[in-house]
C-alpha cells in the first residue's frame, strides 16, 4: 500500500487547532482580501478529511477518494467489488463509480464547443461546471454525505473553535454567521486543496522518461506507439497538441456513449428500479438534446492502472477487459468479442441508440499488442502509487 506523503492532506490531518488558527491568522494579517494560499489549502485539507461534515459523522471525502489509492475509493464492499461507493449511512450505494481526483484541477469549466459538443465540467455528466461547484454535491447528496442543506453543513463548522478561528481569519470575522458566504468559503478552501501539487505531481515513469530520467521498457515503448498511432487511443485520451508535453492529461474532456452495459449487481444492491436508465450527459440540466443520452465524460488515464474498476458504473474489474471492450468493433478480432470476466459475449448497451462506433473502430490489436498497451498505461502511474501495480 502506498505511503502517505501527500503534503496538503498530511498537513491537514496532523494540524492542531492552534496551528491551523495560526496559519489562518498569519494569512489574514498579510491580506484581508486574498487569503494566504497555504492556509487556505490546509483548511481545505482539514475539511476534506472531516467526518463531521457528513450527517452520520462517519463519512468524509477521503472515504471515497483515498490518498492511498490515487484519490479513488479503496473499499471493495462485497458484491459491489469497488464498482460504486457506499454512503455515509453505511447502507446506501451510489450508481456511478467514484473517479480519481488526481489532476481534476485541470478540467475546464463545462461549455459547448463551436460545433455544439459538450466539453469539461465535473462528474461523469458535467453537471457541476467548475472545481468549486462540485464540492456541494457530495455534501448534500442523500446517498453520499447526506447533509440536509447548506445550513446544516455550516452548523457543523460552527461547532469547532479551530474552524471559527480559521474561517474568521481567512474570510472575515462574521463569515460563519452568514450561511451562503460560509458555505462558499468552505467550497473555496476545498477547491484550493484539490489544486495542490499532491493531486498533480506529473512524476509517472512516462513523465520521467520525457525528462530523460528513465527509459521506458520495450513493452512500454511499443504500447506508447500503439497508443499514439493513428489516433487509436489518443483521439479521445489526449489533451495537448504534442504527445511529448508534460501537461498531457490523457483526456479530451469530451463525452461519448461507448455502449457500456448496465451493472446489474449495482442496480440490484442500490435499489434502482428495473427500468432505470442512466442517461449520462442528458441528466445534466444544461443539456436537453435526447441524442446526448448515454454519453459520459472521457476520464484521465493517469493512474488508470491503480484506480479500477472501470467505466462510469464500475462494470469491469480489470484494465485488460476495458481495453478489449474498446476493441469490440474492430474487424476480425475474435478475442475482443468476449468479456474475459464472464466468458460470454458483451451484454447489450444500456443506451444503444448513439454508440460511438466510428470512434471505436480501429485496426485490431493482437493479444501481445494489448499486453504492450497495458504496459504503457501502467507507466502513467504516479511514483507514489507504483507499488500498487501488479
Amino acid at each position: 500500500m502506498a505511503t502517505f506523503p501527500l503534503r496538503g492532506l498530511a498537513l491537514a490531518a496532523v494540524l492542531s487547532a492552534s496551528v491551523l488558527a495560526s496559519f489562518a491568522i498569519s494569512a489574514f494579517s498579510q491580506s484581508a482580501v486574498v487569503p494566504n494560499l497555504d492556509a487556505l489549502e490546509a483548511l481545505g485539507g482539514q475539511l476534506f478529511s472531516d467526518r463531521d461534515l457528513s450527517f452520520s459523522r462517519k463519512q468524509n471525502c477521503v472515504s471515497c477518494h483515498s490518498p492511498q489509492l490515487a484519490f479513488s475509493d479503496p473499499r471493495s464492499l462485497g458484491e459491489i467489488n469497488g464498482a460504486v461507493s457506499r454512503g455515509g449511512d453505511g447502507r446506501s450505494f451510489g450508481d456511478r463509480n467514484a473517479p480519481t481526483l488526481m489532476y481534476i484541477a485541470f478540467t475546464p469549466a463545462f461549455h459547448r464547443a463551436a460545433g455544439g459538443a459538450a466539453i469539461g465540467g465535473m462528474f461523469w455528466d458535467g453537471r457541476a461546471s467548475t472545481l468549486k461547484d462540485q464540492i456541494r454535491d457530495p455534501l448534500l447528496n442523500p446517498v453520499e454525505m447526506a447533509m440536509p442543506d447548506e445550513e446544516s453543513v455550516v452548523q457543523r463548522l460552527r461547532e469547532k473553535p479551530e474552524y471559527q478561528e480559521a474561517f474568521a481569519s481567512l474570510f472575515g470575522p462574521e463569515v460563519l454567521s452568514d450561511t451562503p458566504r460560509a458555505f462558499a468559503a468552505a467550497e473555496e478552501a476545498m477547491a484550493a486543496f484539490l489544486r495542490t501539487r499532491d493531486f498533480a505531481p506529473f512524476d509517472s515513469k512516462y513523465d520521467r522518461s520525457l525528462r530523460g530520467e528513465v527509459v521506458l521498457s520495450a513493452a512500454e515503448s511499443k504500447g506508447r506507439d500503439i497508443f499514439f498511432a493513428d489516433g487509436r487511443c489518443s483521439a479521445c485520451h489526449m489533451t495537448s497538441e504534442s504527445s511529448g508535453s508534460k501537461a498531457e492529461l490523457f483526456t479530451n474532456f469530451r463525452y461519448y456513449n461507448l455502449g457500456v452495459p448496465k451493472n446489474d449487481t449495482v442496480r440490484r444492491l442500490n435499489g434502482s428500479k428495473p427500468d432505470r436508465i442512466d442517461h449520462g450527459l442528458l441528466e445534466n440540466a444544461a443539456i436537453d438534446d435526447p441524442a446526448q443520452s448515454g454519453r459520459f465524460k472521457v476520464p484521465t488515464l493517469r493512474n488508470v492502472a491503480v484506480t479500477g474498476p472501470y467505466m462510469h458504473n464500475g462494470l469491469f474489474q480489470e484494465l485488460r477487459t476495458a481495453v478489449l471492450f474498446h476493441q469490440r468493433f474492430s474487424p476480425h478480432n475474435s478475442e475482443a468479442q468476449i468479456n474475459p470476466e464472464t466468458g460470454r459475449n458483451w451484454d447489450t448497451p444500456e443506451v444503444a441508440d448513439n454508440v460511438a462506433r466510428a470512434e471505436l473502430q480501429a485496426s485490431p490489436l493482437s493479444s501481445q499488442d494489448v499486453d504492450n498497451l497495458i504496459a504503457f498505461l501502467k507507466s502513467l502511474t504516479d511514483r507514489t502509487y507504483e507499488d500498487l501495480l501488479r
